[in-house]
């Protein structure tokens, strides 16, 4: 409330003072949003890896969209991936992009298509036109496709973009 100014003043000094005082407590929730205002980058780096580590997902992910900003790609890949594995869909989608285009790595079509199937199983399909766009392009081929499919959990969104790209019947 006090970071926002909901129903009080604005006061983003004192949020700070009671996210700092939850967070030394160990209160992963406190750790998270103190990382979120404070100005030195190296405790907010720490602040959210420390949340991350106790299970708060989203700061994983805003962890990686820091260590992207400072040219930590291979760092922001990992932890993209950890919160696209515990069901955050826009770290998939990073994940899926930065395998797409070999950003943090080499490029891996198979990942990247994965993480847009995993994406779609989450009832997020922003990122299934560029799978479709990956397979209609060549980048891939039926057997990596149904890899990506086993590793996301879902051979038959698989054999759905195999049909529906390739024609079905390539090998």
């Amino acid at each position: 409330m006090l970071v926002m100014g909901l129903g009080v003043a604005e006061d983003r000094a004192r949020a700070a003072e009671l996210f700092r005082a939850a967070a030394e407590g160990g209160d992963a929730y406190g750790m998270f949003n103190l990382a979120q205002l404070v100005d030195d980058p190296d405790e907010s780096l720490r602040l959210l890896e420390a949340a991350a580590r106790e299970g708060i997902v989203a700061a994983g992910a805003v962890l990686a969209d820091r260590l992207s900003a400072l040219d930590r790609d291979e760092e922001a890949l990992g932890w993209y991936v950890w919160a696209a594995e515990r069901g955050h869909t826009g770290a998939m989608n990073a994940a899926a992009c930065w395998y797409r285009d070999g950003f943090g790595t080499t490029p891996d079509p198979v990942q990247a298509v994965r993480w847009f199937f995993v994406m779609l199983a989450h009832g997020d399909g922003d990122g299934i036109h560029e799978a479709i766009q990956l397979a209609k392009a060549g980048a891939l081929d039926e057997e990596q496709i149904r890899d990506a499919g086993r590793l996301a959990g879902d051979p038959g969104a698989a054999e759905a973009l195999i049909g529906m790209a390739l024609g079905g019947g390539r090998a």
